[in-house]
């Protein structure tokens, strides 16, 4: 390494320091655990922006500054990807053990998944429409964005799914090897592991009908692994704005600001499409008879931390607390709804931008993408494929690598999107989130257990500091 670099990074590195020190320095001050998220990201913001400028996109001072900044931002992420399995574990089973009426289970669990697959069948539809009548199906972009190293990557994990008929992924949903998949090794590890807690929870009931003595003592072992977890999970999310300033910064300083205005329509209609699923969300809860002000006002502490962390799974934790405790829905269904909401029928990204993806492909090899039987297919196949779809980032990709495959499009679109995905992708997680908690307001006005008084009162909400006490 030259001087010249040397020196760079250490001016990069000292002002990064100097910023986390701001960051600290906040948060000893009292400052709400929303208000530093914001201020991280936009100091990240401008900081990655003033590297590109300084040091130029991909040059070796650039890298070696954000490869040093990776130690907090990958590294915040990486933390979140270690919680997933044992979070989505101690949630479910604990749904099960937190619960008297074992025959509300049922009716819980088919409540959510009928929202959680309807309104990602919608948001397909959402998805198709953008595309289809803005005039961006089969529109030619600059080619020159797509990442070759991204694109490598991205015909490894199409490689891995071609070929793969429903059927087979279905069953691939199964464990059948529930250390394996605690440890994440298959794509669909998420959703086998939401299975196996289910089962593990149902074998509770039946042993609690039997034995309440043993019963009784593995409930008290779930409960101490619970709160052993949450507390992990507070001390992770404690990180959030320093992780959220590294993370940003690092996409602005590598982000293809001509790709940004090459797909710049691509962006507009995305977030088209993800509001117009908020406002469906707005109506589901409308029609639950429950004020859609007041959830949105209760929701923001989450559902900004999943804008800006973008990442589902980070936000289950208060996901369940702000169902919990501010929207009125009972313990059981909140973990349900949380829980199978990171895995199971994602509005942003297993509804809407594979979709997207699919129709602005279609035409370039023919296909009309106005065709009934075609939108049909699309709109089925999307559903089915929502299982499984990872609450950490990539999920949409792999989402999208899924329904191209299975419809014999190309994948090349998928890295020609790579470039501005991050900005997108912020929007989807947040839908993402919001869906799964309409899931468990709905599920929950449906079994009658909804508090609506907790509901309306003002009193009853969480903050984000709550998250990292």
């Amino acid at each position: 390494m030259s001087f010249e670099v040397g020196a760079a990074v250490a001016v990069v590195l000292i002002v990064f320091a100097a910023l986390l020190a701001v960051l600290k320095f906040m948060k000893g001050r009292g400052l709400s655990f929303t208000v530093r998220v914001f201020s991280a990201l936009g100091m990240g913001i401008v900081l990655g922006v003033a590297i590109q400028l300084a040091l130029g996109r991909g040059s070796d001072a650039a890298k070696c500054a954000l490869d040093w900044m990776s130690l907090v931002g990958t590294g915040y992420i990486s933390l979140l990807k270690m919680l997933v399995m044992p979070l989505i574990f101690v949630a479910i089973v604990g749904a099960f053990t937190r619960t008297e009426a074992t025959e509300n289970l049922g009716k819980i669990g088919i409540s959510v998944l009928v929202v959680l697959l309807g309104t990602v069948a919608i948001a397909a539809v959402f998805g198709w429409a953008t595309i289809a009548l803005s005039g961006l199906a089969g529109a030619d972009f600059t080619q020159g964005t797509v990442d070759a190293s991204k694109m490598d990557a991205l015909q490894t994990r199409s490689d891995k799914v071609a070929g793969t008929t429903i059927p087979q992924t279905i069953l691939s949903f199964i464990p059948t090897n529930v250390f394996s998949d605690l440890a994440g090794t298959r794509s669909t590890s998420t959703i086998a592991v939401v299975i196996f807690s289910a089962l593990v929870g149902l074998a509770y009931l039946k042993l609690r009908n039997r034995d309440s003595e043993q019963a009784d003592f593995f409930r008290r072992i779930i409960d101490s692994l619970y709160g052993i977890v949450m507390c992990i999970v507070k001390m992770v999310i404690g990180l959030t704005p320093y992780g959220v300033m590294a993370l940003i910064a690092n996409v602005m300083a590598t982000s293809d600001f001509a790709a940004i205005v090459d797909l710049g329509k691509f962006i507009i209609f995305s977030y088209v499409a993800i509001i117009a699923m908020f406002i469906v969300h707005l109506i589901i809860l409308a029609a639950n008879r429950v004020n859609p002000v007041t959830y949105l006002k209760k929701a923001f502490p989450v559902l900004s931390f999943a804008f800006v962390s973008r990442t589902s799974a980070g936000a289950l934790p208060m996901n369940i607390e702000t169902q919990s405790k501010a929207l009125g829905v009972d313990e059981a269904t909140a973990n349900f709804a949380a829980s199978f909401g990171m895995s199971i029928g994602q509005n942003g990204c297993a509804g809407i931008y594979p979709a997207m993806m699919a129709t602005l492909i279609a035409p370039t090899v023919g296909i009309n993408v106005f065709d009934p039987t075609w939108v049909v297919m699309l709109i089925a196949i999307i559903v089915i494929s929502s299982f499984g779809v990872a609450g950490v980032g990539g999920g949409a990709t792999f989402a999208s690598l899924i329904v191209l495959g299975t419809m014999g499009l190309p994948i090349e679109i998928v890295g020609l999107m790579a470039s501005v995905e991050p900005l997108i992708d912020m929007g989807r997680t947040a839908l993402n989130v919001s869906d799964s908690m309409v899931a468990g307001v709905t599920s929950a006005n449906v079994n009658k257990t909804l508090d609506r008084e907790m509901f309306a009162n003002p009193e009853a909400r969480i903050s984000g500091a709550a998250a990292e006490e």
